[in-house]
C-alpha cells in the first residue's frame, strides 16, 4: 500500500499545496491514471469532493463520494475506486491528532463525552460555513507566493472550531474528543480491527496507533497475549474465509481484500493453517 500523506508532499505537480508544520490542505486535480488505489494515511483527513465520484472501501464498508460531499476519513487504509467518465478535483486536509486535540482545548463549548466505536468515514454537514470555508482556500492555490504560516494556521483551526461547532457535526466531534480522553490500549485495538485485513507493514501499524516499532510490539504482546504478525495471520485467515464461504469471492479476490501480498502466499498460508487450500473451499460452496 502506498502512503498518501507522502505521495501528496512528494508530487507538489499535481497537489497543489499549502501546510502549516504537518497540517496540510492540497488540492488535487488531475487526470485519473487507475482505476483502484490501495492507500493508508497515518493522519486523519477531511475529503472536499469539488466535482467527481470516488468510493472509499474500508473494512466495514463503502462510501461513495461524489460532488459536494464532505467527510472526515480516519487514519488507516482504505481501498479508493475511481471513476474514468467525468473531470475529477477533490481537496484533502490532513490533521495530525495534537492538533485537533490543541484546537479542542481552546473550544469555550462544552467537550463532548466520546462514543466507544467509529465509522472510519465520518459525514460533515456541508453547510455554507464549510462551503464558505473551502471557497475561501481556493485563491491560495492559485498565487505564485504562499501565504503566511500564521495566516495557514488561523485558517485550519477556523475549519476545525466550525465543523465542531455544529450540532449536526455530534459524531465527528465525539470522535476528535476521543483523541483527547482514549486511553492507549484502546488507540491500538481500533488501529487492529479497523486495519487487519489491508496489507500493512507492523511499522504501518505502530505509526498509526501513535508508537514505536519496539512499543508497539510490546504493548500489542500485552494485550493480545501474542506476537502483532501471528494475530494478523489468523485474523486475515478468518476473514478470507467469510469472503470464501459466505460471500462467494474468488480466490483471487479474497486473497486482496484479506490482505495478502499475493494469491500464491495467500492460497500456502491459508494449507498451512487449515489443512486444506481455498480452492476446496470454493469447491465446496459451489456444491
Amino acid at each position: 500500500m502506498f502512503s498518501l500523506n507522502n505521495s501528496v508532499k512528494q508530487n507538489r505537480i499535481h497537489f497543489k499545496q499549502l501546510n502549516c508544520g504537518e497540517v496540510l490542505i492540497t488540492k488535487y486535480d488531475c487526470p485519473l491514471d487507475k482505476e483502484v488505489d490501495d492507500t493508508w494515511s497515518y493522519h486523519n483527513y477531511i475529503v472536499y469532493v469539488v466535482e467527481g465520484r470516488k468510493i472509499w472501501h474500508t473494512a466495514n464498508g463503502s462510501y461513495d463520494l461524489r460532488k459536494d460531499s464532505c467527510v472526515l476519513i480516519r487514519k488507516g487504509a482504505s481501498i479508493v475506486e475511481q471513476f474514468f467518465d467525468a473531470r475529477f478535483c477533490l481537496v484533502l486536509f490532513f490533521l495530525p491528532d495534537d492538533f485537533i486535540c490543541d484546537v479542542l482545548k481552546s473550544k469555550k463549548a462544552p467537550i463532548y463525552k466520546p462514543e466507544r466505536k467509529f465509522d472510519p468515514v465520518i459525514s460533515i454537514d456541508n453547510d455554507t460555513s464549510v462551503q464558505a470555508f473551502f471557497n475561501s482556500m481556493m485563491p491560495y492555490f492559485d498565487t505564485a507566493n504562499d501565504p503566511d504560516p500564521s495566516l495557514l494556521e488561523l485558517k485550519f483551526r477556523e475549519l476545525v472550531l466550525t465543523i465542531a461547532g455544529n450540532p449536526k457535526n455530534a459524531e465527528l466531534l465525539s470522535y476528535f474528543c476521543s483523541l483527547l480522553h482514549q486511553p492507549q490500549a484502546v488507540t491500538l485495538e481500533r488501529v487492529m480491527e479497523d486495519n487487519y485485513c489491508f496489507n500493512l507493514k507492523l511499522e504501518e501499524f505502530a505509526r498509526l496507533s501513535n508508537r514505536s516499532l519496539s512499543a508497539f510490539k510490546r504493548d500489542f504482546q500485552k494485550i493480545y497475549n501474542t506476537t502483532p504478525g501471528k494475530w494478523l495471520m489468523e485474523k486475515r485467515l478468518h476473514h478470507a474465509m467469510h469472503l470464501l464461504t459466505n460471500l462467494k469471492k474468488t480466490v483471487s479476490q479474497t486473497s486482496f481484500e484479506a490482505g495478502f501480498e499475493s494469491p500464491s502466499h495467500f492460497s500456502r498460508s491459508f494449507r498451512q493453517y487449515f489443512g486444506y487450500s481455498p480452492v476446496n473451499v470454493k469447491l465446496q460452496a459451489t456444491l
